[in-house]
């Protein structure tokens, strides 16, 4: 067993698609029309080797659950850099909101930055 693909709400697909592509640098890997949505995918290297869903919070259930997550400053998922400072400088640069400074917890480096896709992004460097 192992993870293939992993989702996170998203308020907007295509807004989702331009921030995880254009400010982030993944890469799309799936982009199949599904109707009034899209089986969306995103990767750090575009291998498809483990893919994010950017999955529309269409349902009121999902909806709620990442409007409340977001208002408790709760980050959606975690995402590992090689050097979180760098990344925070270069992420801040192209315009990114985080909610602080990297700080560093017991060995271990956290930065949080907002998607502006209703999510909270925590960064960790180990």
């Amino acid at each position: 067993m192992d993870i293939k693909t992993a989702s996170i709400f998203v308020e907007d697909q295509s807004k989702a698609l331009a921030f995880y592509t254009d400010i982030l640098g993944f890469r799309k890997v799936k982009d199949i029309d599904l109707g009034e949505f899209r089986w969306l995918t995103v990767s750090t290297d575009g291998s498809g080797e483990t893919e994010l869903l950017l999955e529309p919070n269409a349902h009121p259930a999902a909806k709620t659950y990442q409007e409340a997550i977001y208002a408790d400053g709760i980050p959606t998922t975690l995402f590992h850099s090689e050097d979180i400072h760098e990344e925070y400088r270069r992420l801040t640069a192209k315009g990114v909101s985080f909610k602080d400074k990297p700080l560093e917890n017991g060995g271990v480096w956290i930065a949080i930055f907002d998607d502006d896709c209703g999510n909270w992004i925590q960064l960790v460097q180990v």
